[in-house]
């Protein structure tokens, strides 16, 4: 029988030596090698392996197996990368435990898989048995077109048959989704929506022990904790892979189960990763718990880490000799094996010969796999990113609801085309009572968007109209919030979140950014997660509340790949541009940010004091607004161009009337209404009739949306356009009067216009 000293004189070569992988390997040959025990058959392989037990010789010879096809694909990616064949080396070494997690849980449970889970997507494929690991993370290794996952897009773990959900280099980004996916699992059953896995389903979600110390962890944590401790389902298994670093950082020891061992609604177990016979019961008593008490689990599993961070990562410039040494002497193979052995399953031999039998079955599939073609044009790379059927998102925008769905809805008050024109908050109110009412799988949710109907009562109604479990409120956790819009597109429920404010937004940009919006281009089309956000924006508020009330910045989301963002004037626009919205994500499976200008939710007048001018009448359901499509007044004026969106809208058209007034000049106004795509053909068709553009952009100097117009013109429309640009400045919004100094206004909008039409 082996001995703990005996595995650690098997990595004795000097903690320097670059090449761990090479020494790890050659251990484990020499381990076998050196074994010289009896080995007692065991004939039943059915049988368990000890008393209280459940696991069988059959099945821990599965799990060995998965181990080490996970161990080989370490060792191949190194090899691809030496021959410039494979472009990504974090591998999974020390962590093959994990094994465990993917074959006790369900192929239909899903996983949001931290990067070192290569032993798991091993084990729960070869439990489908239609899919090949091996030649599919060669694949990826190699960015082939080929990967069934990306599309040669990044090396993640992700398979639609597998439902693993696909992660890049994630630190702790995924687990927030992971939770929305938990809670949405649930709320979908109670709203009577068939799920696409079974009702029991638990949702898995594995990551580092440094990424527990990670913001958008720890808000995962509470969310689930939160919800759990109001007695509501939250049926997640959380799989924290502790290793005892991150990086070169270490983590304290005991920390992990100081900080999780006693929380709140978080049921927490210890399991030993490293040793399959004993951590066999504990992981899959820790999965059955969650799968039957419908409750958070953190399982806690000890693990190792082996081969460094990545293939460019020397241990010893932070790691002495001893610890490298030490850790190398807990490889979960060599425990596998010993398992194996003393169990009477195989021989030393016959291990070895398997080994070596899987190392050439894996450098074959990385030779394949090398030879597979790569994405060779940037149309390719970016296909699934921003997926459009124009016709169909135009025919399900203006798709009536059911018969009586309505009017049901709306009651006693009457269908609201029926009324009297109102303003933007009341028409963005109707249109979403319209949409709850067309779609029974929609969802608003938000920081008081319930009772309340939010800051500004733009939801105000919705709760008590279609109850609780489509309208309801959310923790304080913008992160949070976006999570759960995730995992609710994920378990076929169409939602729209509320973020109360857009400065608030950039709390948790990544969810969008890194997350929702790569979606697509990260599983090559094939995993999708619609949304529609809708935040209350920009400027104008007459001094109240400063910058975090009034970000008049959209940078942030304009260059995010593949996101929509729309942006309406008034209150007729806004209920045909969330159709149109609504259609992007139920069709195409888009994620859109709809931004609602706060200055003129309650704005009813627009040239004078009690003009009502900016009242408009409600649409009928037939009609929405399509992608792109901007919406011009004074069509035909040839003096000047005005380009805008939001509040600037308004300045401009009153531009526009004091102009004609005082100088006889016509400008024609045009209101972009959607910030992204920008339509460029648009705006150059309209700059090559007047021939001067004057663009009224409330964002920045530097990064708004200016900029990006006056690139559209030089490159779209003909030369010798005249422009000029109306700007907030490069500052945060101070409180009180001091707002209107860094935001333009009206005299700044007519200035410029005379300037450029050169009228003094």
């Amino acid at each position: 029988m082996a001995t703990s000293a005996h595995r650690a004189g098997l990595a004795k070569s000097g903690a320097r030596d670059i090449n761990r992988a090479a020494i790890v390997d050659a251990s484990f040959v020499r381990f076998l090698a050196e074994w010289n025990e009896p080995v007692r058959r065991r004939t039943d392989l059915s049988a368990a392996l000890q008393a209280g037990s459940t696991m069988t010789g059959r099945t821990l010879l599965d799990l060995f197996e998965a181990q080490m096809i996970s161990r080989h694909l370490d060792l191949v990616a190194r090899e691809m990368r030496a021959r410039n064949e494979g472009f990504y080396t974090i591998g999974s070494a020390g962590h093959e435990g994990n094994a465990l997690v993917g074959h006790l849980t369900r192929i239909t449970d899903p996983a949001f898989l931290h990067y070192r889970s290569g032993a798991f997507m091993v084990a729960r494929a070869r439990r489908h048995g239609g899919t090949d690991p091996v030649y599919d993370t060669a694949l990826s290794l190699s960015a082939s077109r080929d990967d069934p996952v990306s599309g040669g897009r990044h090396k993640v773990w992700g398979s639609v048959p597998l439902w693993v959900l696909p992660q890049t280099s994630t630190i702790a980004s995924h687990l927030p989704k992971a939770v929305g996916t938990a809670i949405a699992l649930e709320q979908a059953k109670r709203l009577g929506r068939d799920v696409p896995v079974p009702a029991d389903s638990i949702v898995v979600c594995s990551f580092g022990d440094a990424s527990v110390n990670h913001s958008a962890a720890l808000g995962a944590f509470n969310a689930a904790q939160w919800t759990a401790f109001q007695s509501l389902p939250v049926p997640i298994l959380f799989v924290c892979e502790d290793n005892g670093i991150g990086i070169s950082v270490k983590t304290p020891r005991g920390w992990i189960e100081a900080s999780f061992g006693d929380r709140a609604g978080l049921h927490y177990v210890l399991a030993d990763g490293l040793d399959l016979a004993r951590g066999y019961e504990t992981v899959n008593s820790a999965i059955e718990f969650c799968r039957r008490r419908r409750r958070p689990v953190f399982l806690h599993m000890t693990m190792v880490r082996l081969l460094g961070h990545a293939g460019t990562d020397v241990e010893g410039d932070y790691l002495s000799e001893a610890a490298i040494e030490a850790n190398e002497a807990r490889d979960p193979l060599l425990l596998s094996a010993e398992s194996v052995l003393e169990a009477g399953l195989l021989n030393a031999p016959e291990i070895l010969e398997r080994y070596e039998a899987l190392r050439d079955e894996v450098r074959d599939a990385a030779v394949r796999a090398a030879a597979r073609p790569k994405l060779v044009a940037a149309e390719e790379v970016m296909r699934p990113l921003a997926p459009y059927r124009a016709r169909e998102v135009v025919r399900e925008a203006t798709r009536p609801a059911l018969d009586g769905a309505r009017e049901a809805a709306f009651g006693e008050a009457g269908l609201p085309e029926n009324g009297p024109p109102r303003h933007l908050s009341l028409q963005i109110n109707r249109a979403l009572v319209d949409l709850l009412a067309k779609y029974p799988e929609m969802t608003v949710f938000g920081e008081d968007v319930a009772q309340k109907g939010g800051v500004y009562t733009v939801t105000a109604g919705l709760a008590k109209t279609f109850k609780g479990n489509r309208v309801f409120n959310t923790l304080l956790d913008e992160t949070t919030i976006l999570g759960m819009a995730q995992g609710a597109g994920y378990m076929g429920l169409l939602p729209f979140p509320e973020i109360q404010y857009l400065a608030y937004f950039h709390n948790a940009c990544d969810q969008i950014r890194g997350e929702a919006a790569s979606l697509q281009f990260f599983s090559n089309g094939q995993f999708r997660n619609p949304m529609v956000v809708r935040i209350a924006s920009l400027g104008y508020q007459k001094g109240f509340g400063g910058h975090f009330h009034n970000d008049n910045s959209t940078t942030a989301l304009r260059d995010i790949p593949g996101l929509v963002i729309a942006c309406p004037s008034r209150g007729d626009d806004a209920a045909m541009m969330l159709r149109t919205c609504a259609a992007l994500a139920k069709v195409d499976g888009r994620v859109i940010v709809f931004l609602e200008p706060i200055a003129l939710y309650m704005t009813k007048d627009l040239h004078a004091p009690r003009d009502n001018e900016w009242l408009f009448d409600y649409p009928a359901p037939d009609r929405a607004v399509p992608v792109g499509e901007g919406r011009i007044y004074h069509d035909g004026a040839e003096d000047l161009l005005i380009v805008s969106y939001g509040n600037g809208v308004l300045m401009a058209l009153r531009a526009a009337k004091a102009l004609k007034d005082q100088t006889g000049a016509h400008a024609r106004v045009l209101d972009l209404r959607w910030l992204k795509p920008l339509n460029a053909g648009l705006i150059a068709h309209h700059a090559d009739e007047t021939g001067k553009v004057l663009v009224v952009d409330e964002g920045r100097r530097t990064g708004g949306i200016a900029e990006e117009i006056f690139a559209a013109i030089d490159e779209h429309a003909r030369p010798g356009i005249a422009k000029r640009r109306v700007t907030g400045a490069d500052s945060y919004i101070p409180l009180a009067a001091a707002a209107n100094l860094v935001l333009p206004g009206d005299a700044d909008v007519l200035a410029a216009a005379r300037e450029l039409l050169q009228i003094v």
